[in-house]
């Protein structure tokens, strides 16, 4: 009955926890996005300060990661950027495609002008581009945000962590300090992981597109690459655009399927066979799992839900796998051994 009552509680509590982070996105998406960035840098930042005043290797460390940051954006606008401009140059075959497409379904009884009036009007055109506007300067709030997020928290690091070490509770005291490292070891680990398999997907990526002659083969590399860092979703786009390409490239539509088709494998085989044997049992979680994280921060956070979701699950697990009251959960969902904190 006592079990019972617990785990009611917790399935209660979680709910509830769950719903205010979905409510206060607006909060709690900047301080987990600063959180993540924070353990990436600080040994940088602790590196720097051991032999200089602390507020320049703030400095020094903040302009780093934000060039690292518009590094990864300006390669994929870059790659978008000289695909877009081509696919304007080129709209006549594409008009062309698009008319073959339309009488093709109008034979088969599938009326696309009607549907396309209906939906795909001016007055669609303007609500989507007020939609991108916002999205745009909502997006440059919450990296603004981010970013003071990170540049306090630098310099308070040690400070919390003396707090931490003058608690009278011995036992969250180690629970915070160990699950705190071991965290921040598994989120390095976890980028230094996923950038190594960025790095593979794009130049398999740009490799068969050379091979089976799409144009912008380097570009579909350099867009497989940025878009790797987000699961699931980026490097389904990374495989789609592609084959939106390939449409208007080969005349038949089974080399158009096969493009499609080699794309995810590459994908596939990187994602799922390559990237867990490099990673090891040090980022060892249940594929379920992953899977569920992935489609939870999406949905309660959106496109960078997507991006934290992993390394918000490796997180819970770690602290969970700290306290021994819950370290069954980091054994059911991560293996019995590789979420302990001492096994890093």
């Amino acid at each position: 009955m006592g079990f019972g009552l617990k785990t009611t509680t917790g399935l209660i509590a979680a709910v509830l926890v769950t719903a205010a982070l979905a409510q206060l996105s607006k909060v709690f998406a900047p301080l987990a996005a600063a959180l993540f960035i924070i353990a990436i840098v600080w040994p940088v930042q602790k590196r720097l300060q051991s032999f200089m005043p602390k507020l320049v290797a703030l400095a020094i460390t903040v302009v780093a990661t934000v060039a690292v940051c518009l590094g990864f954006a300006s390669l994929a606008a870059w790659g978008f950027g000289r695909v877009g401009r081509s696919l304007v140059n080129d709209l006549p075959r594409y008009q062309a495609f698009y008319s073959a497409t339309v009488e093709w379904l109008d034979g088969h009884g599938i009326s696309v002008a009607g549907l396309w009036a209906e939906h795909f009007n001016v007055g669609w055109l303007l609500r989507a581009t007020q939609q991108v506007t916002t999205r745009v300067n909502t997006t440059l709030t919450f990296w603004v945000i981010v970013l003071v997020y990170v540049m306090l928290g630098l310099l308070e690091v040690e400070n919390i962590r003396r707090n931490v070490e003058r608690l009278d509770n011995k036992t969250a005291t180690r629970v915070l300090l160990d699950g705190s490292a071991a965290t921040a070891a598994k989120f390095r680990k976890y980028l230094l992981v996923r950038t190594q398999m960025s790095a593979v997907t794009g130049l398999l990526v740009g490799a068969f597109a050379w091979v089976a002659g799409l144009p912008f083969a380097l570009e579909w590399g350099v867009i497989a690459f940025v878009l790797n860092y987000i699961p699931f979703i980026g490097p389904f786009v990374a495989t789609l655009f592609p084959t939106l390409l390939a449409m208007t490239q080969f005349e038949t539509w089974p080399a158009v399927l096969g493009v499609f088709v080699c794309l995810n494998i590459i994908q596939f085989a990187v994602g799922s066979y390559i990237e867990p044997r490099v990673a090891g049992s040090t980022l060892s979680i249940s594929p379920v799992v992953v899977l569920f994280a992935i489609f939870l921060w999406t949905f309660l956070w959106g496109l960078f839900g997507t991006f934290i979701g992993v390394p918000i699950t490796l997180a819970i697990l770690t602290f969970c796998a700290a306290h021994p009251s819950s370290r069954w959960v980091a054994d059911l969902f991560g293996g019995p051994d590789q979420m302990k904190p001492g096994k890093l």
